[in-house]
């Protein structure tokens, strides 16, 4: 009996180190911390661009553009002469920016035969026009390696910012409140740089868009014939 005794004390004692080193290699359970969630900020929508008041004019235009789909899906640009307006749309026909243009010297809605092979010296006061009409604008580059918006290459007519070292106030008479001093190009079509770089660029940019100039002196209708389908009572809405 002391022998049994003595043999199981013997197998306890070899029994117990490895009881020990299995319950040493077991991981102690720390104690679990629980982080706080933060709350994620929630992104503020940004308020939709709003028009401002449009001319009879500009809003038979855009209205004819957004329910007949005449810009293909391609951005566009109504410049309102007669205002000396831009009004910018997405290729779906939401308004995104609008504001000052400076615009040709002489009032008028044709280009000059000619006038696009002319140096700026050689281009008399009366062709200092910007034509009315529909165009299709791309973006290429003009003298001094610059890249401009071409609305009509031919005629040298693009849409670009003020140029620098213009000796004719243009920043100024931009900011005017006034319409007749907006009339300083040589038919060109100067837009602020904010609508130039933040809106037109990169839409314009990779297909070009439509650009519709309002006339100042012909008929809108002259200017758009499809106008004539849509009398002047169908505009108010």
């Amino acid at each position: 009996m002391a022998k049994v005794l003595g043999a199981l004390a013997g197998l306890a004692l070899m029994i117990s180190p490895l009881a020990t080193e299995d319950a040493s290699a077991a991981p102690a359970k720390s104690a679990s911390t629980k982080k706080k969630s933060v709350p994620r900020k929630q992104a503020i929508p940004s308020k939709p661009f709003e028009l401002p008041p449009l001319s009879i004019a500009a809003q038979r235009v855009t209205n004819w553009v957004a329910e007949s789909g005449d810009n293909q899906a391609l951005p566009y640009i109504v410049i309102d002469k007669p205002a000396a307006t831009i009004l910018v749309y997405d290729a779906g026909g939401k308004p995104v920016a609008s504001g000052p243009v400076l615009i040709g010297i002489a009032e008028g809605d044709d280009a000059t035969p000619g006038v696009g092979t002319k140096n700026l010296s050689e281009i008399g006061p009366a062709e200092k026009t910007t034509p009315a009409g529909r165009f299709l604008a791309k973006f290429g580059k003009a003298a001094g390696n610059t890249k401009v918006l071409w609305v009509d290459y031919a005629t040298s007519v693009a849409i670009h910012t003020i140029p620098a070292g213009n000796k004719e106030n243009r920043t100024k008479r931009m900011l005017s409140p006034a319409i007749d001093d907006n009339r300083v190009t040589f038919g060109c079509i100067n837009v602020p740089k904010a609508i130039y770089g933040g809106k037109i660029a990169p839409m314009f940019g990779k297909k070009g868009g439509y650009v519709y100039i309002l006339p100042d002196t012909k008929s809108l209708e002259a200017a758009f014939p499809p106008l004539h389908a849509r009398p002047l009572a169908e505009t108010a809405r």
